[in-house]
């Protein structure tokens, strides 16, 4: 999977730019932090990516296909090689954390008994098995971001988007979630990530992208959250 952006600008009003004329080149297998001030563009540029937002001008392609075309079973079959993983969350309240990991692959046509046999490999491999059972509300906040984490990769998407996942947590639970994506990586998945988490950023020594005023101010290959 390679991710380009040639051009790229949003705007959400007259007055309103969120991002401006952004040139960005992303392989496969990359492991990148998007990293800037509240309002820089951060999560407007993974929104973009995932096609939540539609780009105002310029070109977001992946693997040589522009993703602003595609529409019908082709969108269907780009989402799916997209898992999203919010600061919030938005775990379904009603349903356990089996069901809310099953869901993704439910949606998709798969069979009960694979369904089962993965959610139960995928919730051990997170260490959350023993959690099957319980509730969103009655999760810690370590314990909600595995299972919206679980969720996100159980399909097996060639990108995970993290937009500020460690943002609510507590410094050790953060890092936890942060090794988890750091092994997420190593199975050849994509991982971008919007964080303001300056330690994480300068522990891990990867790619950095630095976001200000909607647009990319630095890009360093093995870069460190510099806060100027």
């Amino acid at each position: 999977m390679i991710i380009r952006f040639d051009d790229v600008s949003k705007k959400f009003s007259s007055t309103i730019t969120a991002l401006r004329d952004v040139n960005l080149e992303v392989k496969g297998g990359e492991f990148v932090f998007v990293v800037g001030p509240s309002g820089a563009g951060k999560s407007t540029l993974l929104r973009l990516l995932a096609r939540e937002y539609p780009v105002s001008s310029g070109k977001i392609s992946v693997d040589d296909q522009d993703i602003s075309k595609l529409k019908g079973t082709d969108m269907l079959e780009y989402r799916r090689k997209i898992g999203y993983v919010f600061q919030d969350f938005k775990l379904l309240d009603d349903r356990t954390v089996f069901e809310n990991v099953a869901l993704s692959l439910e949606v998709r046509g798969f069979m009960e008994d694979d369904v089962k046999r993965e959610v139960e490999r995928v919730l051990k491999l997170f260490e959350i098995w023993e959690r099957r059972n319980l509730f969103p509300a009655q999760l810690s906040g370590g314990e909600a971001q595995r299972t919206a984490i679980a969720r996100a990769i159980i399909s097996k998407p060639d990108l995970l988007i993290a937009d500020e996942p460690t943002g609510d947590l507590d410094p050790q639970t953060a890092w936890g979630v942060i090794q988890l994506l750091n092994e997420i990586n190593s199975w050849g998945t994509t991982v971008m990530m919007a964080t303001h988490n300056v330690e994480i950023v300068n522990s891990l020594k990867r790619r950095v992208i630095y976001v200000k005023n909607g647009t990319i101010a630095k890009d360093k290959s093995e870069g460190k959250y510099e806060l100027h």
